[in-house]
């Protein structure tokens, strides 16, 4: 077991998952990640897995087939596979944040429809914010949903879906003006709507079309797309907690969860850069000596190594407060922003520990240097992060004059 990002006051069911969930990691994801993620192919047998090993139903509650564990737990596991490779965590998140939005706001109709098969894996989740004008300004959106007897009408484009080909349900986030008036704030005119889809690309149902991948930088192999509605009938019973308005709240409450989901993220790939910088300064020989015997490199180890505790430590505080039903805006906003700031920190410093072969696909560390950069815009921006830190603080230290 590793000395660093150690969690204390784990049940034994908590630290029975870990080790399992790490032990995956090591047979099954780190052997293979550099080679699938140079493909930009999608990992078919490291979902299914995840599936046998329950992890999609890891948060879903007991009696809808789930494990019931609490968010601790998941950012845990978050952090071990996302230092086998982050591309496998994004697979999770996107479906795990769909439910919990179900578990925390959906009706019992919806909760009994969609959690016990998103337990299995059977149903995938992915949800839709962003669109291609819009960036962080969420109250900028422009799809709209229509009511039309007992259907909505959806028409929109909407951007950056992560999971877009493969997921079955996709929370989609639109305004919808019924029942507002004119001049009613956008944060509340706002309906998030449970769009069931085929997996795949093109038109995946009358009205919705996901065009096909959007090719990136790194965080290859989970699929990113848009997402095209056209005249898009979707049921009324198919609006989260059936009634409109509320969009943007349970939004917020699943962005929430996912910071601490990014937090996590950076933690792990921090790690592994940190495992592949500390065994290369071992290996690698200069002026007579392994590398690590110099104080430069032995300088930056111990910046590297504290990085990654520090970040640990503040991602399961985000965890446990949201597990203890508190409000976490604020220590998740910050556990993302130090933990992404932190990652692309460690990931460079490993980079730099493996001199010209960190510029080698080759070696792993040139995968990681590709992947850091995304936690800096993922699930907010760092500087949206400041803006929401900046703002609570000054909600926690009001002036008293």
């Amino acid at each position: 077991m590793a000395r660093l990002a150690q969690t204390a006051g784990l049940s034994d069911v908590q630290q029975e998952i870990l080790s399992t969930v790490r032990a995956f990691v090591d047979k099954e994801i780190i052997p293979v990640a550099t080679q699938l993620e140079h493909r930009d192919e999608y990992p078919a047998e490291i979902v299914e897995g995840l599936k046998e090993l329950g992890l999609f139903g890891l948060m879903i509650p007991e009696e809808y087939g789930g494990l019931g564990e609490s968010l601790l737990t998941y950012a845990l596991c978050v952090e071990e596979i996302a230092r086998g490779w982050m591309s496998v965590s994004g697979i999770i998140n996107t479906h795990f944040i769909v439910a919990y939005m179900l578990k925390q706001h959906g009706t019992q109709e919806q909760k009994d429809t969609f959690l016990p098969r998103m337990a299995l894996g059977e149903v995938r989740g992915a949800f839709s914010m962003s669109e291609p004008a819009l960036g962080s300004d969420v109250a900028a959106i422009t799809s709209k949903g229509v009511r039309d007897g007992d259907e909505y009408v959806l028409n929109g484009q909407k951007m950056w879906l992560t999971n877009g080909g493969t997921s079955t349900l996709v929370a989609v986030l639109c305004r919808s003006d019924e029942g507002h008036p004119e001049g009613t704030p956008a944060h509340k005119s706002m309906t998030t709507f449970l769009v069931e889809k085929e997996p795949g690309f093109g038109e995946v149902r009358p009205g919705l079309t996901i065009p096909g991948k959007i090719d990136k930088m790194g965080y290859k192999g989970v699929d990113t797309t848009e997402l095209i509605m056209d005249g898009l009938h979707i049921p009324a019973n198919r609006v989260l907690g059936g009634a409109t308005g509320r969009g943007f709240y349970q939004m917020m409450d699943g962005v929430e969860v996912g910071r601490v989901n990014v937090a996590a993220r950076g933690c792990g790939v921090a790690q592994r850069a940190f495992e592949l910088g500390v065994s290369y300064a071992q290996q690698r020989h200069t002026f007579g000596k392994p590398i690590a015997q110099h104080q430069a490199i032995q300088f930056k180890l111990a910046e590297m190594a504290t990085k990654v505790e520090a970040a640990h430590a503040m991602m399961v505080n985000a965890a446990r407060k949201k597990d203890s039903g508190e409000r976490n805006d604020l220590e998740a906003g910050m556990a993302k922003y130090l933990a992404s700031e932190y990652c692309k920190e460690v990931v460079e410093d490993a980079f730099r520990i493996h001199g010209g072969y960190g510029f080698s696909k080759e070696y792993e560390i040139e995968r990681l240097y590709r992947e850091a950069p995304m936690l800096l815009i993922g699930e907010g921006t760092a500087e949206i992060q400041k803006m929401i830190i900046g703002r609570r603080l000054l909600e926690e230290y009001r002036f008293q004059g």
